[in-house]
């Protein structure tokens, strides 16, 4: 992804660093910039020369965050998304991983939650406070989330939390009364459009894609780097009233089930009277009953549930298109 801030994290940053408090959950839909927001707030907590508007971004506390190497800062993340960004596992973790004992976990584990814990307790290194991010925080399971619990509600004096999640009602009523909320921003059109451009795609792809993302430029911009997602999107409607198998060769069945959904979420407002969210009208075919496209919905709703299961995905993906064929007849 792009190093370019995008203006509404920048103006989000610098409203919550005017307000007190000693933990955070910023909440929303996917492709918002949490994560983002989250490591802004992080960075201008431990950074050594802050301002009103966040850190500096050239002392060694902003250096040894971008290396991830900050000895007062505690990530916690499933580990497939640790891997995927960037952030080191602990040494055992690794290890079990590197010597295929285990894959890497899908949850955050309520032993890193219990590391994180013993962590805030221990003293700064730098002088700054420490700080524990965590996201997606709706990856925490009971266990992991009542390991946190105590901690939030009395926490070490110069520790500091921020939870970021895309699911916030999955968190136990527990943490969230333990934080302070602050709702993501959506932002202008025209800014994410602008934002997007200035990352490197085209003005019709990001275009394209931000409508794809239903508006959510981190989901546009992660989708326009996807070669597939930008020469087939607006061909997709049609293409599944055909049947055609192909035009999903290159996506895994999680990236199909979401791009069905928002086919038959825009069949469904067309036929309603409503405008399309996610395609351009004179993209999506006219066929399909309401009731054929409404038994879709409840079907794609019920496929998202078993989505990550190890099925045959070949299999999977011509069951999903000919469920489509059938719904847009």
């Amino acid at each position: 992804m792009s190093e370019v801030v995008a203006p509404w994290i920048a103006a989000q940053t610098q409203t919550l660093l005017s307000q007190r408090g000693h933990a955070w959950l910023l909440a929303g839909p996917s492709g918002l910039g949490q994560s983002k927001l989250a490591l802004s707030l992080v960075r201008a907590w431990l950074c050594e020369r802050p301002s009103e508007l966040g850190a500096c971004g050239q002392c060694g506390s902003c250096h040894a965050i971008d290396v991830r190497t900050h000895a007062d800062l505690c990530v916690l993340m499933p580990e497939t998304v640790m891997l995927e960004l960037g952030w080191p596992l602990s040494e055992k973790a690794q290890s079990e991983i590197d010597d295929k004992k285990r894959k890497a976990s899908k949850e955050i584990r309520v032993d890193a939650m219990r590391d994180a814990v013993e962590f805030a307790q221990r003293t700064s290194a730098r002088g700054r406070g420490k700080a524990v991010l965590i996201y997606p925080a709706e990856r925490m399971n009971h266990v992991t989330a009542n390991a946190l619990l105590k901690t939030l509600e009395e926490p070490p004096g110069d520790a500091r939390f921020v939870l970021a999640s895309e699911a916030a009602d999955q968190l136990l009523p527990t943490i969230r009364s333990r934080c302070l909320g602050h709702n993501m921003n959506w932002p202008a059109q025209d800014a994410a459009l602008a934002w997007m451009e200035q990352c490197g795609v085209d003005k019709e792809s990001a275009r394209i894609m931000l409508r794809a993302a239903g508006g959510r430029p981190e989901d546009a911009l992660q989708f326009s780097q996807w070669e597939p997602g930008v020469q087939v999107w607006a061909k997709l409607p049609r293409a599944m009233a055909r049947g055609d198998v192909s035009a999903l060769k290159d996506w895994s069945p999680t990236q199909a089930v979401n791009a069905l959904h928002k086919i038959c979420h825009d069949v469904l407002a067309l036929k309603s009277g409503a405008a399309p969210r996610f395609f351009d009208a004179a993209d999506l075919p006219t066929t399909g009953s309401l009731f054929n496209l409404t038994a879709w919905a409840r079907a794609l709703a019920a496929a998202s549930r078993t989505v990550e299961h190890p099925f045959n995905p070949g299999l999977m993906l011509e069951a999903l298109v000919s469920q489509a064929q059938r719904a847009l007849r």
